[in-house]
């Protein structure tokens, strides 16, 4: 078979036909006939459809189109997966019939992968509508399932499932043709969320808004969600209540997320001090067996029982005061959006007092309104530069109990010419007797990046910038406030 000179016949050569017309898709505008043509012959001969190569045409429609492919798209990119064939010469009279199976198979998931590759990277330029930015959007999930990710995880930074890493390279195949991805996934979701970013901008997103049927097709994420942001002192009327909309949806779907988290963050440790219920589901049967054995009569084969003993229940509850400062300088969205929603969380959280202060070149107090993040996010401004003095003028008064205190400063630390004064302050704080955690960042995929001053100055103090995944920061404060 061939296609405009392009020789096919191999599959080898099929293989490669479909992986550089996907690298010439994604790196020349201009389309190349003789690669079209050629692949298009390959993905028909071999039982595809041709939906396979048109970028316009979304993976869930191809799937809703062949219901039979939708299987083979999970795990289509996991690490370790590949067949083991080398490549070779398949058509020759030595190859097995195992190898040709396995090469042919190789053959359909380039189709494949590359069908997911160009639909995530291949997003043209001008205006994108709303239908352009959900189709996408929907592209990102089945690329999630391609790399074997739960919904939503590769905007989460959660690994995908299979082994590390195994060559020298971190492009090493581990034996297969296809790259072992283990080491590059870390990478995959902020690049996904700076092309969604860039979707968003390229919208014109009041236009959208204003319309109820267009607005009720966007899918909240944190990039549009950042922009909603940015932008709301612009909007009113129908395009407002569609943002607030889709802020609040947002708000609650991941406040649901940290709420779980919380929940299965650890508990305190048990009051000894406060004696137990005195209530069967609290009778600590072997105790009080043991307690009681010299009770014991051989002649009547029975136990008299004259004191029962119950296990203790009670948690140690003592108040704490939670005092987060957060940076919302244009860097920082992902954590203003996440701490105010976790703040929430904590403050809905028996004895413990909370209170929230964001900042980039001024100070704002949000704890009125702490137990509704919905409500926070509408009052913050992006953006701005970073006076860290600023906040901590505002927090210093809310300390009244050092010992009682955890302070959680979640910011990148680039400061605005005024680094020493801020971790004076913050040295101050911490020899007072507070417990301080110093968070270069709270996002959904973990990456931080913290100023290098200000990163060797906590260590040496004995508070080092933890990892910037909410998980982390979760499990510290609850371990501390139990």
């Amino acid at each position: 078979m061939t296609g405009d000179n392009i020789e096919v016949s191999s599959h080898d050569n099929r293989r490669q036909v479909l992986y550089w017309r996907l690298l010439a898709n994604l790196f020349d505008p201009e389309e190349q006939a003789a690669l079209e043509s050629a692949s298009l012959a390959v993905v028909e001969d071999i039982g595809l459809p041709s939906a396979l190569l048109d970028p316009k045409v979304s993976v869930g429609s191809t799937v809703q189109r062949h219901p039979e492919l939708a299987a083979e798209f999970d795990g289509l990119m996991v690490p370790g997966t590949d067949a083991t064939a080398e490549p070779g010469d398949d058509d020759s009279e030595g190859a097995s019939d195992d190898e040709r199976r396995d090469r042919a198979a190789e053959v359909r998931r380039a189709a494949l992968v590359s069908k997911v590759l160009l639909n995530i990277y291949a997003t043209g330029s001008g205006t994108v509508t709303a239908d352009q930015l959900s189709r996408w959007q929907s592209d990102a999930g089945w690329l999630e399932r391609a790399l074997g990710c739960e919904p939503g995880a590769l905007r989460g930074g959660r690994p995908a499932q299979g082994g590390e890493g195994r060559g020298e390279s971190p492009y090493g195949t581990g034996g297969g043709t296809t790259p072992d991805l283990s080491r590059l996934i870390p990478t995959i979701g902020p690049e996904l969320g700076a092309i969604e970013a860039d979707l968003v901008r390229r919208m014109r997103l009041r236009e959208v808004l204003a319309d109820p049927e267009l607005a009720a097709r966007l899918t909240p994420s944190m990039s549009l969600i950042e922009q909603l942001l940015r932008d709301k002192d612009n909007l009113s009327g129908v395009a407002l209540a569609n943002a607030k909309a889709l802020i609040r949806r947002f708000v609650d779907e991941v406040a649901e997320v940290l709420r779980t988290q919380v929940e299965k963050a650890s508990a305190g440790a048990l009051d000894r001090s406060v004696p137990p219920k005195r209530v069967f589901r609290n009778l600590d049967l072997d105790r009080t067996i043991w307690k009681n054995l010299t009770n014991w009569s051989p002649e009547e084969e029975r136990l008299y029982v004259d004191r029962l003993f119950y296990r203790h229940t009670a948690r140690k509850t003592t108040p704490q005061r939670l005092i987060v400062v957060v940076d919302q300088s244009g860097s920082m969205t992902d954590s203003m959006v996440n701490c105010t929603i976790l703040a929430s969380i904590f403050a809905g959280l028996p004895k413990v007092d909370v209170h929230l202060i964001a900042y980039d070149t001024r100070a704002i107090d949000l704890t009125p309104w702490v137990k509704d993040p919905f409500e926070m996010l509408l009052r913050t401004k992006l953006g701005g530069g970073n006076d860290g003095p600023v906040a901590m003028a505002m927090a210093l008064p809310k300390i009244t109990d050092p010992r009682d205190t955890v302070m959680v400063w979640i910011s990148d630390f680039y400061e605005f010419d005024r680094s020493q004064p801020l971790f004076e302050g913050i040295e101050a704080v911490h020899r007072s007797g507070v417990k301080f955690i110093p968070v270069g960042s709270v996002t959904s995929s973990g990456r931080q990046e913290v100023n290098p001053w200000f990163r060797e100055r906590f260590k040496a103090l004995g508070t080092p910038v933890i990892s910037g995944h909410i998980r982390k920061l979760v499990h510290e404060l609850k371990t501390f406030l139990a």
